[in-house]
């Protein structure tokens, strides 16, 4: 889940993403009305009579659901039941989506009208949940520089085709990832962060004041798995705390709902997602 003001490239991070992947990028555009056939498919009466399922465009690898929110529930429960189960049922037969797929979801924080909130347990579905700011003056001044650039004619040279990535490259490196440690006090770690989301009343008043509910197993799973992708992104086959610190936020800032009192004092999911790492320790 990408989340962020408009104008921010959130769509073209997704799209610059999928230019580099030997894959099939589907975009689509969320709105009020939406069907759920028009994300999953459906069948059409052919000329002789038959009944035939046309895919929609879910059935790719790189799926971007922009502006999620701007779509009923039935919409998004389709795309995200697709998204947990890895298949679509249409009229009692069962369609497989593709092996790999991948869905990236946008959403605008400041409008709320004519829009639909996904429910917090929808939102837990998502493996991470990042925000995205504004850029600093320094590198607005390389936005400006690189959409001079594109806007530039074309040289034989620049219109020559990218190579893309393979998909074998990425299961591979799935592989490589799943082969990355985790040794048991890291484990006890991810562990003891989510129980100090379910029970903040053990780690001081502030914090059981700001927690109403507290992240699920899959927020353990989520801190373990991109934990993991962190450790191999910088060239370790095992884990240390320093990599479960470093995707805390963008794991758990959807996990946590907000009492009534830290919403009131201006707390966010990320004041409190650091203060829950402040005050548990690493036991080894």
């Amino acid at each position: 889940m990408l989340e962020g003001l408009p104008g921010l490239a959130k769509t073209r991070a997704v799209k610059s993403l999928a230019k580099h992947l030997d894959a099939e990028f589907r975009r689509i555009q969320f709105t009020p009305d939406l069907l759920p056939s028009d994300v999953t498919g459906g069948e059409i009466l052919r000329g002789d009579g038959k009944f035939e399922f046309r895919k929609g465009p879910i059935f790719g690898n790189l799926i971007l659901a922009d502006e999620i929110n701007r779509a009923p529930a039935k919409v998004q429960s389709a795309l995200l039941e697709a998204m947990e189960e890895r298949h679509v049922t249409v009229a009692g037969t069962r369609y497989d989506l593709p092996r790999l797929f991948m869905v990236l979801a946008t959403q605008n924080p400041i409008e709320q009208e004519g829009t639909y909130p996904l429910p917090e347990a929808q939102m837990d579905r998502f493996l991470i949940h990042v925000r995205i700011d504004y850029p600093s003056d320094s590198d607005e001044i390389k936005v400006l520089q690189l959409v001079r650039t594109e806007n530039a004619p074309q040289t034989p040279e620049s219109s020559k085709p990218q190579e893309r990535i393979p998909e074998d490259v990425i299961f591979q490196a799935r592989v490589e990832i799943e082969r990355v440690t985790a040794k048991s006090f890291v484990e006890t770690y991810i562990v003891s962060l989510i129980a100090a989301s379910r029970r903040p009343q053990q780690f001081g008043d502030k914090l059981k004041g700001w927690v109403a509910i507290g992240a699920s197993p899959r927020g353990s799973i989520g801190l373990d798995r991109c934990s993991r992708v962190n450790a191999w992104l910088h060239g370790r086959d095992y884990v240390t705390p320093e990599d479960v610190q470093a995707v805390a936020r963008d794991c758990l800032r959807h996990r946590i709902s907000l009492s009534y009192e830290a919403t009131a004092e201006g707390v966010t999911a990320d004041d409190v997602v650091d203060e829950i790492v402040r005050q548990v320790a690493v036991t080894a």
